[in-house]
């Protein structure tokens, strides 16, 4: 999920493990989760099998107007920390659960639903928030602020990951441009050729020491067309990837 918004996450049945980048937070039961937009997250979602439960779920996309109008309205003085707010999974209590529970005939007709009062809602959402820990406080207020993210750790964490140039640059807070000259300073090379050696590499040392066939390392490192990946791989490296398969199996034959 490429989150364009910031996204609030309450899970009411089942449990859902976001990952993003090396981090995991799962999110159980009567939970929730609040993440700033320009991220890529992963997602993970389970049920317990034995009580035969489902998963059940609520999103709510935060744009920055509603976080402004929220912080204006209720005259909350800007005192968060220069440091980033702590990001975990969270306990809904009784009254956000009641808020949640009044939001979901929404979706049954969402034609119908005035502009006004989804304002309204949003609001309301912002207050219980706020009102439910100070770090989600806390978190509120850092996300009105823009942030610029270490280049370094925007690619380190998704080279592997079906994404574009030009949505790394957004996940880093970047225009294109800006995104492509930082990037060619810091590595000396494009981003798209960076990516590939970074993939081909990793290829490399997947077939080399794990019994991963060649498709499941494909798609592993962030291919997506298994043909394209033994042409380009056999060009870096001199060899095909099932080359390397194919020895490993005559050394452990021998």
């Amino acid at each position: 999920m490429f989150l364009e918004e910031h996204l609030l996450l309450y899970v009411a049945q089942g449990q859902n493990n976001i990952t993003h980048g090396k981090e995991v937070y799962p999110i159980r039961q009567n939970e929730m989760l609040l993440m700033r937009k320009n991220s890529l997250l992963q997602y993970d979602k389970s049920v317990n099998l034995e009580q035969n439960s489902t998963y059940s779920s609520v999103l709510f996309f935060l744009k920055d107007e509603f976080i402004q109008d929220f912080i204006r309205i209720a005259n909350i003085k800007d005192v968060s920390s220069t440091e980033p707010a702590i990001i975990s999974a969270k306990p809904v209590g009784e009254r956000m659960k009641r808020f949640f529970e009044s939001v979901v005939p929404y979706f049954g007709e969402p034609d119908n639903v005035d502009e006004g009062l989804l304002r309204i809602k949003m609001l309301e959402l912002l207050y219980d928030v706020a009102a439910t820990d100070k770090n989600l406080l806390q978190q509120l207020l850092q996300m009105k602020k823009p942030v610029k993210t270490e280049l370094a750790d925007i690619v380190e964490e998704n080279f592997t990951n079906p994404i574009t140039i030009e949505q790394l640059a957004y996940l880093s807070g970047r225009s294109l441009a800006s995104f492509k000259r930082d990037f060619n300073n810091m590595y000396n090379m494009s981003p798209s050729e960076w990516i590939r050696v970074k993939r081909l590499n990793k290829a490399k040392d997947a077939l080399e020491n794990t019994d991963l066939s060649v498709l499941d390392v494909c798609y592993m490192v962030g291919f997506e067309n298994p043909s394209h990946f033994s042409r380009i791989f056999k060009e870096h490296f001199g060899y095909a990837p099932s080359t390397v398969r194919q020895a490993d199996v005559g050394n452990k034959a021998e």
